[in-house]
């Protein structure tokens, strides 16, 4: 039986270094390039992108050059029900074992369990610098993520 290949997502972060700095971006296009058929990309991610845009310009620029290329391909993965109601759970879970102050859980680290859930789903493998939040958020809930760049 043949395995299928990993499927990818990236972390907000990652987009977000890589629209900013040139070397970043270097790095980002290399992994398009050579990931492109195993790159999806998160709803969850998309919002936030989205919620960081200032100017007209750089929401059309957003759009044509990462989020329609997503959806044109069909590559993009949406939290279930059951993950939102999970994220949920996993968060109230924090707050008892960890002491985690729900009502000052930062909507970021929020949005993180859920990208971690809605990942989880689709079997894809989270790409993110953020290790330090997704140990956190891993030993409540079994999900996959590596650091930048798998496989460059």
């Amino acid at each position: 039986m043949r395995r299928s290949p990993p499927k990818y997502v990236l972390d907000t972060h990652l987009f977000i270094d890589g629209f900013r700095d040139r070397e970043a971006n270097a790095a980002l296009q290399r992994f398009h390039s050579g990931f492109a058929p195993f790159e999806y990309l998160s709803v969850v991610v998309a919002q936030e992108l989205r919620a960081g845009i200032r100017r007209a310009v750089d929401l059309r620029l957003l759009e044509r050059l990462v989020l329609d290329v997503f959806e044109r391909t069909g590559r993009t993965i949406v939290p279930s029900a059951g993950a939102w109601l999970k994220s949920g759970d996993v968060l109230s879970e924090m707050a008892r074992k960890d002491g985690l102050e729900v009502g000052r859980v930062s909507k970021a680290f929020a949005n993180d369990v859920l990208l971690a859930l809605s990942c989880r789903e689709a079997g894809c493998i989270l790409v993110t610098d953020n290790a330090r939040d997704f140990q956190r958020i891993r030993a409540h809930v079994a999900f996959e993520f590596t650091k930048p760049w798998p496989g460059t």
